[in-house]
């Protein structure tokens, strides 16, 4: 029966050393005793180095999106410009017809009369 009781001693000791194993590694990660250890000390530039790219890469996807962005919103402004302009050339372009002009005269009962003869070149 004693030999029962030291195997059965030893086993949750067992257990207990695996959990402070565990806990260990996670101290020592979340301490940053694990940037102190051989491996990330002797390479330490290149990931600095690699941070440093990842950094640059996400700056420049995010600074091409806004371009991306403004681009968009350009095009639509272009396009409302572009109707806007097309709708008062044809406005403009109707009221200078000479009929829309000899109505407006004889509306507003002006002195102007319209020409019995036509234009000539003088040279």
């Amino acid at each position: 029966m004693a030999f029962r009781n030291t195997k059965e001693a030893k086993k949750p000791k067992a257990t207990t050393t695996k959990k402070t194993k565990k806990s260990g590694k996670w101290r020592e990660i979340v301490g940053g005793d694990i940037l102190a250890a051989g491996f990330f000390s002797h390479h330490l530039k290149l990931f600095v180095l690699i941070m440093f790219l990842v950094i640059i890469y996400i700056q420049n996807r995010y600074a091409y999106q806004q371009q991306i962005i403004e681009l968009d919103r350009l095009k639509k402004e272009l396009t409302d410009i572009k109707y806007d302009a097309l709708t008062r050339s044809s406005q403009l372009m109707e009221r200078s017809r000479q009929s829309k002009i000899e109505e407006y005269i004889q509306r507003e009962n002006s002195e102007l009369e319209i020409a019995t003869t036509p234009p000539f070149l003088i040279k």
